[in-house]
């Protein structure tokens, strides 16, 4: 299989539980809840996206003939700078929606290379075995198929969120991320507020945007 990639880049983890780690991010172009042209947004199941995954043109990006051609690259990236190269190798696979290319051969040659590999993804096709860590963020009117996973960060806010159907899902850890835009500092707030309220739930900030890493 080939694969459509956005960008790919060394870079460190921005959200949720993994923050702060060193990471190689593998942005899959496409997406199954909006084509990404702003023409298309008002339309689309999701309407707050801020990332850029349309077309291969992206740092590190391009058509990858095969699953080994991805993984030797993000093994150059993961190389870069290393000074403790007994350190096991980190990849995030992100979108867009990673698991519409996703597939065991890709996950193998990353595991071949040593790999530990994270998934980030709107949960409405389930996640590939061998995926070490899954992150899965709801999209309010869509229908989640990948209801267990290790993280699951909530996007706030959104209308329409069944918090208490969340709260039946089988993740180890629960998230709540305020939405970035027109009114953050209210939206922190509320998320503040809200974890307060439900301590199962923690709070996630995007930390890459704060310090300006990608």
């Amino acid at each position: 299989m080939s694969y459509a990639v956005k960008e790919m880049f060394l870079t460190l983890q921005g959200e949720g539980l993994q923050a702060g780690r060193r990471a190689v991010f593998i942005r899959f172009a496409g997406c199954n809840l909006w084509s990404g042209r702003e023409v298309d947004r008002a339309d689309a199941q999701c309407r707050f996206c801020d990332t850029d995954f349309v077309g291969v043109d992206g740092e590190g990006g391009g058509r990858f003939a095969d699953a080994d051609a991805l993984a030797d690259r993000a093994a150059a990236f993961w190389a870069e700078g290393l000074t403790a190269p007994e350190a096991r190798p980190f990849a995030v696979i992100t979108g867009g929606e990673p698991t519409l290319q996703l597939d065991g051969e890709a996950i193998a040659a990353l595991k071949a290379r040593g790999f530990e590999i994270a998934i980030e993804t709107n949960g409405t096709n389930p996640v590939p075995e061998g995926v070490d860590w899954i992150c899965v963020s709801p999209k309010a009117g869509t229908v989640i198929v990948q209801t267990a996973g290790d993280e699951l960060k909530l996007v706030w806010p959104q209308a329409d969120v069944d918090l208490r159907a969340l709260e039946g899902w089988d993740f180890t850890h629960r998230l709540v991320q305020p939405m970035d835009g027109v009114g953050l500092g209210d939206t922190q707030a509320a998320c503040i507020d809200f974890v307060l309220a439900n301590p199962r739930w923690r709070l996630s900030l995007q930390n890459h945007k704060m310090i300006g890493v990608r």
